[in-house]
């Protein structure tokens, strides 16, 4: 677990270091100088761009770790492993561009009235899913190689660095409305050139592909899962982004700027998974090639209870300040009715990156065609409880959906992956944290209620005293969290990481 905690540490500092570029951009450049209507724009010209990328890559980020265990070699350098990881997307990529250009005029139909902007500007999805696409096959081979730092830092550091400039530049007048969509395409073109100078520096790759080394029977094994993770592609990857076309396309842009605002911050819960998962699956892949069951149910568990302390906290860190954030936002007054899409969809990325481990288990296993069918149902209800939902309560009845369609998803997966491999991202220690965050919220109320900070209220009701208050309550209550986790030895690491702070303090 050494290597999986320094990289995830160092990858989810920069994870947050990106949160804070990315806080600045979305809450203090966005909201004050973009319209609701152009925020919209962006978010739906980068999950329509996220969607085209992740079916055309024909689900070569799975692939590769699920096979790079059989192609790693250090002195033949994999034996091209990397080579074969450029050649199936480039595939992918045209197939599914000539199948955009088919359905344009389904897409014209359905985004024409509510949402004109995007119908403009929609072409441009094409060069920036191109580039979004190979920037994340690049970072997959950096993570094989047990290196995420540096192409974390370019995912989530980089591109918001890049697309601050592009917001910049277009809200200072040196380029139009057209120069800024372009500019988006340009911070993906970017980024995927540095991941892969930065791939090449490690002198471990090669793009000589070796046939030779593919046996029939890898060949055809590699066949039917790339098939396999194709159709699941079709039906999974509308997920992340079916909330926001619906939005969009019934009740317009101004909408989903609203919901893109919720949504960024319902995105910190997740965070710290983005760093345990990418170190993780190279190694619970190995395992399960090697039918290790305990090492990978080990795997499992530790991830899934880490995401969960660490998700927990930030909800808890957003929930509680909410109402103190919308008053600080620029034209937060806009935003305000944002308040609750952001809890149902916290915790909704909260229940998703805490058991999707369990996923990853599933599909390096020899029943990962299994996943189809339960991916077919998250989409399907989902799509259902979108079309009920959304016209009952607006971008609310979006945020319902998801955590709804997620939790029947879990439920009925997590039993298969259960009874199939006998391993479960679940324990008894996962229950005592959801304990704990029940009381942090208990105290936060009461301290709120009851025991307001006497000195504050000596001060006023001003918004630096407000601010003040705020931080010092809630780090005090989150420190309170911290100290009963470590003294009921939930968890190994965290304690092993205080007590290192503690001897260097």
């Amino acid at each position: 677990m050494g290597i999986v905690v320094r990289q995830s540490i160092k990858g989810t500092i920069m994870n947050y270091i990106g949160v804070a570029v990315g806080f600045i951009t979305t809450f203090f450049v966005m909201t004050k100088y973009l319209t609701q209507e152009e925020i919209g724009l962006t978010r739906v010209m980068a999950d329509a761009a996220l969607l085209l990328s992740g079916l055309a890559a024909l689900g070569t980020n799975t692939s590769a770790m699920r096979y790079y265990p059989y192609f790693k070699d250090k002195e033949s350098r994999d034996h091209g492993f990397f080579g074969w990881t450029l050649i199936v997307p480039a595939i992918g990529f045209v197939i599914f561009t000539i199948l955009f250009f088919c359905f344009k005029g389904f897409i014209i139909n359905k985004f024409s009235d509510e949402s004109p902007l995007f119908v403009d500007y929609m072409y441009l999805v094409i060069p920036m899913a191109f580039f979004m696409m190979y920037m994340t096959v690049f970072e997959t081979n950096a993570n094989l190689l047990m290196r995420i730092v540096i192409p974390k830092f370019v995912r989530e550091v980089g591109v918001r660095l890049f697309t601050l400039v592009d917001y910049i530049l277009y809200i200072t007048g040196v380029i139009s409305l057209d120069g800024m969509v372009i500019g988006l395409c340009l911070v993906y073109i970017v980024a995927t050139l540095l991941n892969i100078i930065y791939l090449l520096s490690l002198s471990k790759i090669s793009f000589r592909i070796e046939p030779g080394h593919v046996t029939p029977r890898l060949r055809r094994d590699f066949t039917y899962y790339t098939i396999f993770l194709t159709v699941a592609a079709v039906v999974g990857n509308i997920i992340p982004s079916l909330n926001t076309f619906f939005i969009s396309a019934k009740m317009g842009l101004a909408v989903t700027g609203i919901y893109t605002i919720a949504a960024y911050m319902a995105n910190l819960v997740e965070m710290p998974y983005r760093s345990l998962s990418a170190i993780s699956r190279p190694i619970i892949s190995q395992a399960m090639k090697d039918e290790n069951t305990q090492r990978a149910s080990m795997m499992c568990k530790s991830v899934s209870l880490h995401q969960l302390i660490a998700g927990a906290l930030v909800f808890f860190i957003v929930w509680v300040n909410i109402d103190l954030f919308f008053e600080l936002l620029p034209n937060g007054e806009q935003y305000v009715d944002g308040k609750w899409v952001f809890f149902l969809l916290g915790l909704a990325k909260l229940v998703n990156s805490s058991l999707n481990i369990g996923v990853t288990v599933l599909s390096y296993s020899r029943w990962y065609y299994l996943q189809l069918i339960f991916t077919a149902i998250l989409t399907v209800s989902a799509i259902i409880l979108n079309n009920k939902l959304i016209p009952i309560w607006g971008m609310t009845g979006a945020a319902w959906s998801s955590i709804i369609s997620f939790s029947i998803y879990y439920l009925f997966l997590l039993s298969l992956v259960m009874w199939k491999t006998k391993i479960s991202p679940f324990s008894w220690k996962e229950i005592v944290v959801l304990l704990v965050i029940g009381l942090l919220f208990v105290i936060n109320w009461l301290s709120i209620r009851y025991a307001s900070i006497w000195f504050f209220e000596l001060l006023g009701d001003g918004i630096v005293v407000k601010v003040a208050e705020a931080v010092l309550r809630t780090g005090i209550i989150i420190v309170v969290g911290l100290i009963i986790i470590y003294y009921t030895k939930i968890s190994k690491e965290i304690n092993e990481i205080i007590n290192k702070l503690i001897r260097k303090a």
